[in-house]
């Protein structure tokens, strides 16, 4: 039996597809209401403000990514780290292209705050998931080298989204 989400994940996933299909500026807490089909006012109960539910969005992606990816893990684990990065880019491609068109659309939203910001940068790469990694596969300088990864990551990612088929 599937796992019932709480309230607060039900809303991010709702702002979620409010980001993805309409840039950040569909994302408005009655918005939210609309698409979940819930009372006027039930978003602002959980995110008092547009940067809360921002925040509440960006922790959410993270958890999710944090869970793909330690799956990932478990089930390459011993193979070349190149393998689970190339199936979690593929995961995030396909399964999760929502969840990287919100971040993006977020991201760029000129009132966006600092601490948002930073929340939406690291939700969906970790520096230290990949310093782990590097280190696991015993890289010569794993922080110097997920750095760099992380930096080709964003920049694949980016393009397939780019280049994709908007269907």
């Amino acid at each position: 039996m599937p796992e019932r989400l709480s309230r607060r994940d039900q809303i991010c996933q709702a702002a979620i597809a409010l980001a993805a299909r309409g840039g950040s500026h569909a994302l408005t807490h009655q918005a939210i209401d609309a698409e979940l089909g819930i009372a006027k006012g039930s978003t602002s109960y959980y995110y008092r403000t547009r940067a809360a539910l921002i925040a509440g969005v960006a922790e959410f992606l993270a958890a999710q990514s944090r869970a793909v990816f330690h799956d990932l893990l478990a089930r390459h684990a011993g193979e070349d780290p190149d393998t689970v990065i190339d199936t979690y880019l593929a995961h995030l491609a396909a399964s999760r292209r929502d969840h990287v068109r919100a971040r993006l659309a977020l991201a760029l939203d000129a009132d966006c705050g600092v601490e948002q910001r930073t929340g939406l940068a690291e939700c969906l790469f970790s520096l230290e998931g990949a310093v782990a990694l590097l280190r696991s596969r015993a890289h010569p300088q794993p922080e110097v080298g997920a750095s760099d990864l992380l930096d080709r990551l964003e920049g694949h990612i980016l393009r397939k989204l780019i280049l994709a088929d908007p269907a």
